[in-house]
C-alpha cells in the first residue's frame, strides 16, 4: 500500500529488459547485502528447480516489482516480466496474478491494460484494497480525478483508515482543496500513532508536496525528514526530496543525499542538477552517463522516461527545442503536474507558448494549486 503513489513515479524509469528465462544470466551484478535483493534471488535459484511452482513465480514477481519501485533499477522489471511470462498462456483464476500483471504494465506505460487486469483482480477478491489503490493511481497520473475518486471512496470499505484518507486528500489536494486537503491529512495521521512505516513513509512525502505548494518551507522539510526516518529505501521519497533541496538552493545536500544513487535515472538527473549547480566536478560525467542511457533509449523506441529526458534537455543541455518535443511526446500519456511543469517550461524556453495549451487547460480545469505553475501559466501567456 505503501506504493501507492510511487506508482506514477515508476513509469519513467528505462525500459525493462526481460530474460528469455529463469535461468539465463543477464548480469553479474556487485554483491548485495541488501536483505530483500538477497531473499529474491534465493526464492529465483528455487524456481530453476520447481518450475511449475505457480505460487513461488508470483512472489517472486511482486518481490522484483518492489525493488524496482524502491531502487529505481528498471531490470528488476524485467526479471519480474520473465517470473510471470509462462503463466500468460493459460491465466489462472488468481487475484494475485492479475494484481501483478496490472503493476507490470503500468509500469509499461499500458495504462488501460494495466486498468483491465487491477479491475479483474477486484473481481476475483473484491476484498483486496491493494488493486483499488493501483487503479486510483494511475488515474492520477492520467489526471482523471472523479475516476480516482471513486477508487478511493471504494478503499474505505477495505482498507486502511489512512490509506483511503490519504487517497482522498491526494485528489482533493489536485482538485483546487490544496489547503483543506493538507490540514484533514495531517490532522489524521497525527492521531494515529501506530502506522505501518511504509504507509508513513507514503504519507509524510505527499503532505511534504502538500506543504512546498502552500509555501509551508519549514514544513515541507520536516515531513520529507520523517519520511527518510521511516527506514524505507524509496526513491520516490528521496527524487521528491532532493527536488525541494534544488529548488531552495541547496544543491550540496542533494550530492550527500543521492550518493551512490546513480543506478537509478530519476536520481542520476537529480544528482547531474546539483552537481551543475555546486560546481561538482563530478558534473560533466553524470551528464555523460545521463545522455548516453537517453540515446540508448530513443534507438530503441523507448518513450518510458520522456520527461525525464526532457528535463536533461532542458537544464543540463540548454537545447529548449529538444526539450519541448520530449515533453510534448510524454503529455500524451502522462499528465501528472510535474510533466505539465516541465512542458511549460519547454514552451517557455522555445519561445513556442501554443505548445503548453494541453498543460494550460489541465492547470484551469482542475484547479490545481501551485504558485510557481501560475507564474508558468503568465509567462505563457
Amino acid at each position: 500500500m505503501a506504493l501507492l503513489a510511487a506508482a506514477a513515479f515508476a513509469n519513467v524509469h528505462a525500459a525493462p529488459f526481460t530474460p528469455k528465462g529463469d535461468d539465463e544470466v543477464v548480469e553479474k551484478l556487485p554483491a548485495n547485502t541488501d536483505p530483500a535483493v538477497r531473499g529474491v534471488e534465493s526464492l529465483r535459484r528455487q524456481l530453476a528447480a520447481r518450475p511449475n511452482d505457480n505460487v513461488l513465480r508470483l512472489d517472486i514477481a511482486r518481490r522484483y516489482f518492489d525493488l524496482a519501485m524502491a531502487q529505481g533499477d528498471p531490470r528488476y522489471v524485467g526479471y519480474a516480466m520473465s517470473a510471470l511470462a509462462p503463466m500468460e498462456k493459460s491465466p489462472p483464476a488468481d487475484a494475485r496474478y492479475w494484481f501483478v500483471r496490472g503493476l507490470l504494465l503500468q509500469y509499461s506505460h499500458d495504462f488501460d491494460g494495466a486498468l483491465k487486469s487491477l479491475q479483474r483482480a477486484s473481481e476475483i477478491d473484491p476484498k483486496d484494497p491493494d488493486p483499488i489503490a493501483w487503479r486510483a493511481a494511475v488515474r492520477m497520473v492520467q489526471a482523471r480525478y472523479a475516476d480516482a475518486l471513486q477508487e478511493c471512496e471504494k478503499l474505505a470499505p477495505v482498507g486502511q483508515r489512512l490509506v483511503a484518507m490519504g487517497c482522498e486528500s491526494y485528489v482533493q489536494a489536485s482538485t483546487g482543496q490544496l489547503r483543506q486537503a493538507y490540514e484533514g491529512l495531517r490532522a489524521g495521521f497525527m492521531t494515529d500513532p501506530a502506522v505501518d512505516p511504509g504507509i508513513a513513509l507514503w504519507l509524510h512525502t505527499r503532505l511534504a508536496e502538500m506543504a512546498v505548494r502552500l509555501q509551508r518551507w519549514n514544513d515541507a522539510e520536516q515531513h520529507f525528514r520523517a519520511a527518510l526516518r521511516q527506514g524505507r529505501i524509496d526513491q520516490f521519497a528521496l527524487a521528491a526530496y532532493a527536488d525541494f533541496l534544488l529548488m531552495r538552493g541547496r544543491p550540496r545536500e542533494v550530492l550527500t543525499l543521492l550518493e551512490g544513487w546513480e543506478r537509478s535515472d530519476v536520481l542520476l538527473l537529480r544528482l547531474a542538477l546539483a552537481g551543475k549547480a555546486a560546481n561538482d566536478p563530478r558534473a560533466a560525467d553524470w551528464a555523460k552517463q545521463l545522455r548516453e542511457r537517453f540515446e540508448a533509449a530513443a534507438k530503441r523506441g523507448d518513450r518510458l522516461h520522456e520527461q525525464e529526458a526532457a528535463r536533461f534537455e532542458l537544464d543540463i543541455e540548454n537545447k529548449p527545442a529538444e526539450a519541448l518535443a520530449l515533453a510534448k511526446r510524454n503529455y500524451e500519456t502522462q499528465k501528472e503536474p510535474r510533466d505539465a511543469e516541465i512542458l511549460m517550461r519547454a514552451a517557455v524556453a522555445a519561445k513556442q507558448p501554443a505548445a503548453a495549451k494541453p498543460a494550460l487547460d489541465w492547470l484551469k480545469d482542475s484547479g490545481y494549486e501551485d504558485e510557481h505553475l501560475q507564474q508558468l501559466a503568465k509567462a505563457l501567456q
